[in-house]
């Protein structure tokens, strides 16, 4: 596997001659033409007994997508039309997706579990032309219209209520066989993919063709990923890569909205039995799956690597998956965001090691090296608009900034959004540098080393304190299962307070068990002298977590249960 290694090198000739003119969706007809009877994609079924498959092979899924795209083309559909798809992770989502871009069409992507209020802002701010939906998504667009009003074209997957538009079901019977793929430029826009929200509001952010298309050559020189692989999508967006990079798509029984709750037993049943060689998902679903593994003597010998994103993952999830895997495998955590990815990677093997020991004594968590085609730059921190890049705007390294990148992967503005895409973006030569948003620092080793969100920082009156630092230190405890810092008071003298989600049966119970613990903790991280700056610790059964990846903390939900809990002691 080719290492990714940071060069002075222009960041856009990294990744090979990018073409001026593709269409994304390219691929699938590719793939469908060279091996028209490979399984595209496998859904498991949804009964309790041996794990079964709906299986759908890449000529079928081709061929799909063109009845699609032709039929709404038919009825109106244009290019560059903004279209909100709200399918469920499966056959239809890849093949309605990839009609779209067939079609030239942009499809919008919010995430359902955001909640309705942040659901349908999002839906207004797009003005989508076109909605293709599940029944119950018509009916939520049926009794909130005005989130709506732009729509005069819909296709409904399942049966329609009376609302007008074909079904998916019409739209594929009437096909006549002629394949669609529109000429694109590399710099059209292909779709709106909407951040989580965990950190802020969702914002749209736009991708090109050409985006897409760097990203695939960026996943494939990371991971080597091959044509004979399967790949378990525990992460249902990664799945629209799957065709482009010529694996076969496995989703597993799993909640997209609820990946905490995943029944362990099933996801490694749809792994087994699928025989996945790959797999993407959050540390929330591992963190459930892997010791289930361990207490049940279970190993998956067929995976060549995970992919775990979505939170700083932990050295100790890391070292049992190991356990789990063949001699050969390895655990990856790629970094990046919405905006960006991929940004940077590290290999499992070498976060037990070094990086472990360091993340104990609060250095953060490290991220690797730098992705091919991504020029990183951490920068002075700053909550202000940058308008255009200066030299004196890095930092030296090792000194604690916000990272910045700027590449072929990075996106450039956030749809309808100039005051976000103005407080996120960096004019820099000609090209858009972007503000990821999180502190880090890049070691001698030409190592990136995340610290957490810049809007998560504590400004306290010895200055600026980043969250992931303090917190590894006290996630190495044996009784904890996280830990979140907050700043309790006003800005400029924030007092950091640890919340401590213990690991299960660790609850303390009444406020001397509480002492004891807090105790305890002090004498674990004594040795480390940024763990002093703890104040107070505060005890948590189950944080508020993002719907994602339920991994990423909300912590300011914490911060202000934090503030109400100590001024009731007082």
């Amino acid at each position: 596997m080719r290492p990714a290694v940071a060069t002075a090198d222009d960041p856009f000739t990294q990744l090979g001659d990018l073409p001026e003119r593709v269409n994304i969706a390219q691929y699938l007809p590719r793939v469908a033409a060279a091996t028209p009877d490979k399984h595209a994609v496998r859904v498991t079924r949804g009964d309790r007994g041996a794990i079964r498959f709906d299986d759908v092979t890449y000529a079928e899924l081709d061929r799909r997508s063109d009845a699609i795209a032709a039929g709404l083309v038919r009825r109106g559909l244009r290019r560059g039309d903004r279209v909100c798809v709200f399918v469920k992770p499966g056959v239809d989502l890849i093949a309605i997706t990839f009609a779209l871009l067939k079609a030239a069409a942009v499809p919008v992507l919010i995430d359902p579990g955001m909640g309705r209020k942040a659901l349908l802002s999002c839906v207004e701010r797009m003005q989508p032309r076109a909605f293709v939906g599940i029944p119950i998504a018509h009916v939520l667009r049926c009794v909130f219209r005005a989130p709506f009003r732009t729509v005069d074209l819909l296709l409904t997957v399942g049966r329609t209520l009376g609302w007008g538009g074909p079904t998916l079901d019409e739209l594929l019977r009437e096909h006549d066989g002629a394949p669609v793929l529109e000429d694109t430029a590399a710099s059209d826009e292909a779709a709106i993919l909407f951040t989580s929200g965990s950190t802020g509001p969702a914002k749209g952010v736009v991708y090109t063709h050409g985006m897409f298309d760097a990203q695939v050559r960026a996943l494939r020189e990371l991971y080597d990923f091959g044509p004979d692989e399967v790949d378990a999508a525990c992460f249902p967006l990664f799945a629209l890569f799957s065709p482009a990079l010529e694996m076969t798509c496995v989703f597993p029984e799993l909640d997209p909205s609820k990946p905490a709750t995943c029944d362990p037993a099933r996801v490694v049943g749809a792994l087994e039995a699928s025989g996945a060689t790959s797999t993407f998902g959050s540390p929330a679903i591992w963190r459930r799956v892997v010791p289930w593994c361990i207490a049940n003597g279970v190993t998956l010998p067929k995976l060549r690597r995970v992919l775990i994103a979505g939170a700083p993952v932990p050295p100790a999830l890391v070292a049992d998956f190991h356990r789990v895997l063949g001699p050969d495998a390895d655990v990856h955590t790629p970094y990046g965001a919405t905006e960006s990815l991929p940004v940077s990677s590290i290999a499992g093997r070498a976060i037990v090691g070094d990086a472990a020991e360091r993340s104990a004594s609060g250095a953060g968590t490290c991220v690797g090296r730098f992705a091919p085609g991504i020029d990183l730059r951490v920068i002075r921190v700053t909550d202000e608009p940058i308008a255009r890049w200066t030299g004196d705007l890095e930092v030296p390294r090792g000194e604690v900034g916000e990272i910045t990148v700027l590449g072929p992967v990075v996106t450039h503005e956030y749809k309808f959004e100039p005051d976000q895409t103005a407080a996120a973006k960096i004019a820099h030569d000609g090209r858009v540098r972007h503000r990821i948003g999180d502190l880090g620092y890049v070691d001698p080793d030409g190592r990136l080393w995340f610290l957490g969100r810049k809007s998560h920082r504590l400004e306290t009156a010895n200055g600026m304190l980043p969250t992931v630092g303090v917190e590894g230190i006290f996630n190495t405890h044996p009784d904890v299962h996280r830990t979140a810092l907050v700043g309790v008071g006003p800005r400029g003298a924030e007092r950091p307070y640890l919340w401590v989600q213990p690991a299960e049966g660790a609850h303390p119970a009444g406020a001397a068990a509480e002492q004891a613990f807090a105790d305890r903790l002090r004498a674990h991280a004594a040795a480390h002298a940024d763990a002093a700056v703890v104040e107070g610790f505060l005890f948590h059964r189950a944080f508020p977590v993002d719907v994602r990846h339920n991994a990423k903390i909300h912590r300011g939900e914490l911060k202000r249960e934090a503030e109400r809990r100590l001024a009731g002691e007082r």
